[in-house]
């Protein structure tokens, strides 16, 4: 069910079916029934890109939320040749009468995650812009958008009145935990309604923007993250992270991957958003589309290069990377590309694109994208060269590496790192695999979470700062008689 029309007894909804020999490899089927007589509209039919859709305020339109392909060359906006990113959310106009589809975000290039129709004359609109997640407001007759002051980085959830120019949102920044504010639409005017009190005297480093523009000539946004009471003429240890896929790391102040931390305990952290991110324009996400790993690591080798050379605090010889998911997969690909990183952490990453591809739903869906047209059949240098598991044999002697994974994972199967740790082991490498029973893709049991960050912080410290006591703790060395 997507939506209620708002002056009659009607609602949309959808249903989808598998069509496996074509990209996106589903259909989708729009249709509004009339609950007076439960007879059917088809809306439409066979959908090869399918949306999500909402009334206008009037219930004579439709706004469509989708991808660059939701309605072919419509919402399209990249150079020839490049394929769009689908991932990149758009907004569409739908006219159900004529049929008619007009892109309302062809030329703006934050990505859309969610969007409310307020009244006739404005929608609302939450979107991934760089590394913050922001507020717009689209003025329907003018055609233009307007970015609302909100008093969070990164908006979280946001509700609005039915009837009343007012919301209320929740959201964080680099180093606010989640508030909690009321907002006056009209006057854009915020009210604090609550904030956590237990972090009142918790002290953070300094944060600052952190760009650089790469060999391609593009810019590669980013951040440096400090330690508490950071001295420029000291030497620290560096962690580098990204997500290097199709979304930026947000500003958000927690995480799974908690930068805050990372610093008090000692570590300057750079953050950057390889090429292929969304909510940098279109163009700049298609740059994911049949990548696995070329732009991204790419960026980050000589984003790390640049930021050590620009940073005399950071010590060169202990660098650190550290990703998950498609991150962990570009992490464990950086260490067969490069030896600036003296350890990483790969959390749930992929060694083989093409067993990935084949060993469950979201492989081969999310390689609709990402490797979009591409098999192991028919483009065999993608799935092979771009695979860390066969360029295991260049990982450097001086680099080490600790395979993090869930072994009920659905989404990326632990073999993934079952099999780069044996290859790795066959080839004599630097290399430790820390399997979590029973957890999934994320880690949430609360004692295997504790227990997993704990593993992370400890494997840092014996590798960049050759505190191996932690560990050695976690995990004696065990030796079967």
């Amino acid at each position: 069910i997507h939506d209620f029309h708002p002056k009659e007894n009607k609602f949309i909804f959808s249903t989808s079916y598998p069509v496996y020999t074509q990209i996106p490899y589903s259909k989708q089927n729009l249709y509004e029934m009339d609950l007076t007589d439960f007879s059917l509209d088809t809306i439409w039919k066979d959908k090869q890109y399918s949306g999500w859709v909402q009334y206008s305020p009037e219930g004579d339109q439709l706004l469509v939320q989708g991808g660059p392909l939701c309605f072919g060359e419509v919402g399209q906006n990249v150079s020839e040749g490049q394929i769009p990113n689908n991932y990149d959310g758009q907004l569409y106009l739908f006219n159900p009468h004529t049929e008619e589809v007009k892109s309302l975000t062809y030329d703006f290039a934050p990505a859309v995650s969610s969007a409310k129709w307020f009244n006739e004359d404005e929608i609302y609109i939450r979107v991934n812009e760089r590394d913050y997640v922001n507020l717009y407001r689209y003025e329907v007759d003018d055609q233009e958008f307007e970015k609302l002051n909100l008093k969070v980085e990164v908006l979280g959830h946001i509700d609005f009145a039915k009837h009343e120019p007012f919301a209320v949102y929740s959201g964080t920044s680099i180093s606010t935990p989640e508030q909690l504010y009321y907002l006056n639409l009209k006057k854009e005017k915020n009210q604090l309604v609550d904030k956590p009190k237990k972090l009142n005297n918790v002290e953070f480093g300094n944060t600052k923007e952190w760009n650089f523009t790469n060999k391609e000539g593009r810019t590669i946004y980013g951040r440096v993250y400090y330690p508490p009471n950071y001295n420029e003429d000291k030497e620290y240890p560096v962690i580098v992270y990204y997500y290097g896929g199709t979304s930026p790391v947000s500003r958000s102040f927690d995480g799974r991957y908690p930068k805050n931390i990372w610093t008090s305990n000692g570590y300057i952290v750079y953050v950057l958003q390889p090429s292929g991110a969304t909510g940098f324009g279109q163009e700049f996400s298609a740059l994911h589309v049949e990548g696995w790993g070329k732009e991204q690591t790419s960026d980050i080798i000589e984003g790390t290069k640049k930021f050590l050379e620009a940073h005399p605090s950071a010590d060169e010889d202990n660098v650190g990377a550290i990703g998950a998911s498609y991150g962990g997969y570009t992490t464990m690909f950086l260490q067969t590309q490069t030896d600036i990183f003296k350890t990483a952490v790969s959390h749930a990453g992929i060694s083989s694109i093409s067993s990935y591809w084949g060993e469950g739903y979201w492989g081969y869906s999310y390689n609709a994208v990402a490797a979009y047209d591409s098999y192991p059949w028919n483009n065999k240098e993608l799935y092979v060269e771009h695979s860390p598991l066969y360029n295991a044999d260049k990982f450097s002697d001086s680099n080490s590496i600790l395979l993090l994974h869930g072994t009920a994972d659905t989404n990326v199967p632990v073999g993934e790192s079952k099999q780069f740790y044996a290859a790795l082991k066959i080839l004599d490498k630097d290399a430790e695999m820390v399997l979590v029973k029973n957890q999934n893709h994320w880690v949430v049991g609360h004692s295997e979470r504790i227990k997993w960050h704990h593993t992370i912080m400890s494997w840092f410290a014996k590798e960049l700062k050759g505190q191996p006591q932690l560990w050695k703790n976690m995990y004696p060395e065990k030796y079967l008689k």
